[in-house]
């Protein structure tokens, strides 16, 4: 898991059908002193500019209702 902020939304007019109605935030977070970018899918209705908490790789599947959504990072929380 990371820590990230959220700098902004994608908008996607063809996805899979398992993502349809799935909000996708670009979450900017540090690793080794180099800034990277990653598109999450927000599981928790976090908006721009708040520090969240991204979950990724195959565990994010299971952080989402349907386990069979093809997803590598879910927003899974807002920290206060």
């Amino acid at each position: 898991m990371i820590i990230g902020k959220v700098v902004g939304t994608v908008v996607s007019t063809k996805k899979n059908e398992l993502l349809t109605g799935s909000k996708f935030l670009t979450v900017e977070y540090t690793e080794n002193g180099t800034k990277t970018t990653v598109v999450a899918v927000d599981g928790v209705g976090a908006g721009i500019g708040e520090e969240v908490l991204v979950t990724m790789g195959s565990s994010a599947r299971l952080a989402l209702f349907n386990k069979e959504t093809p997803t590598d990072a879910v927003v899974v929380g807002i920290v206060d």
